[in-house]
């Protein structure tokens, strides 16, 4: 993988960026820039977990795309909490916030074509840039995090997480990469995004993640969260009496029909077992994490709310 050295520095300055890793400070902050996104760059917050700065153990290391909605998630509240009662494992985060085009940045691609997969929506093309995002992130921010930071450098030890666009973008780079991530931490997932909006019929046969899932073929190491709200929306384009957030999320894991009838795959079909209800509970049970939550908007309080789930089952106590 290439290897981008070139770290400018935001707030702090560039040696108190640096020095933040080796001090009592929990976070750490840096800018990094890719050629295919230039001016921008991408701004990087690292939250490093207690013991860091003195002990010299290794660490998994957690993704996140919108690293921006870290403050309104609560994630540093929520990290002190699990680790005061030991419900975790420490944890390097590493958030990642989004750049000004975000319906661009955060979609799906094909690794193999080197290639973005745009899909439509009512706000326009999704995923133009998805690509470019993901070589930057997998080429570039990866080894850059396991080169400043003692980190454990294998899939099963890296986990990718987000929310709406994010965590289809999450999802992606999931099943694009499984050498590089070995967990995938999905909330409210926008698996409505298609190849034909010319109607809902349409959309529900091109929907994006689903067909490349039914492609298959099965990752047999990576492990999936996903928690979707049962209040996230009121469409409902098959006329099933189930919204769609919900009925897209069930269509990926468990399979569907296509318009001439035509069994999909879905994640169980593939293979997967399929632990829902609390899934938190049973950290190693089963590949895929179900988590439907009865009332639950799609918002940040939302996802504030199952983010303790999500860690304690993606990252739970050693030993």
């Amino acid at each position: 993988m290439a290897l981008c050295l070139l770290l400018i520095p935001s707030h702090p300055s560039a040696a108190e960026a640096v020095a933040s890793v080796h001090d009592a400070s929990t976070t750490d902050n840096f800018q990094l820039p890719s050629p295919a996104f230039a001016p921008h760059t991408f701004h990087i917050t690292v939250y490093l977990p207690p013991g860091y700065v003195q002990g010299s153990a290794r660490y998994p290391v957690l993704y996140a795309n919108d690293g921006q909605d870290m403050p309104s998630v609560g994630l540093q509240a929520t990290l002190a909490n699990l680790y005061a009662r030991h419900a975790i494992a420490p944890v390097i985060v590493v958030a990642v916030d989004a750049l000004p085009d975000r319906l661009a940045l955060y979609g799906l691609f094909d690794r193999a074509r080197r290639r973005s997969v745009v899909g439509g929506s009512r706000f326009g093309a999704i995923g133009v840039q998805a690509q470019p995002y993901a070589q930057w992130f997998v080429d570039t921010l990866v080894p850059t995090i396991d080169a400043r930071y003692r980190t454990n450098p294998v899939p099963a030890d890296r986990a990718m997480l987000g929310w709406s666009l994010g965590a289809l973008s999450a999802f992606g780079l999931g099943w694009n990469d499984p050498d590089v991530f070995g967990t995938v931490g999905a909330f409210s997932p926008s698996f409505w995004v298609a190849g034909d909006r010319t109607s809902a019929t349409a959309v529900q046969h091109t929907r994006l993640a689903l067909r490349m899932v039914d492609r298959g073929p099965v990752r047999p190491a990576l492990r999936w969260w996903f928690s979707i709200g049962t209040g996230e929306e009121t469409s409902d384009r098959d006329g099933d009496g189930v919204i769609d957030a919900v009925d897209d999320l069930r269509d990926l894991v468990d399979g569907w029909r296509d318009v001439d009838g035509t069994p999909r795959r879905g994640l169980r079909q593939l293979g997967y077992q399929v632990v829902e209800g609390d899934p938190a509970h049973a950290p190693r049970t089963g590949q895929v994490a179900l988590d439907v939550v009865p009332g639950a908007h799609h918002e940040q309080k939302a996802w504030a709310a199952v983010l303790p789930d999500f860690l304690r089952w993606a990252f739970p106590p050693r030993g």
